[in-house]
């Protein structure tokens, strides 16, 4: 199966999170808090949203920073995913 985001939509997959802080702390399982950072797996098409044109800025395989409460997790097989709109992602990591 594969997930094809409608409109303005982004599909992300969220990287791991670091195990050890810089300074050598290890971080137990449950006290991890997500990380803001995701790889792009899919791009809507863009087009006219909500009467607005909207262009689509990132593109797939980009990593890209979003917000903290944004999107909708999606559970498809084995693999989690999150879909975002495009206005949820704050930065292009390059």
């Amino acid at each position: 199966m594969k997930l094809v985001p409608l409109g303005d939509r982004v599909v992300l997959k969220q990287l791991e999170a670091e195990e050890t802080t810089k300074s050598g702390i290890v971080l137990p399982g449950q006290s991890k808090e997500k990380p803001q950072q995701a790889e792009v797996i899919a791009v809507g098409p863009g087009g006219v949203v909500d009467g607005k044109e909207v262009k689509m800025e990132v593109k797939k395989g980009e990593q890209v920073i979003y917000s903290k409460y944004a999107g909708t997790d999606v559970k498809l097989g084995d693999e989690e995913y999150i879909i975002v709109k495009q206005s949820d992602i704050l930065a292009i990591v390059k």
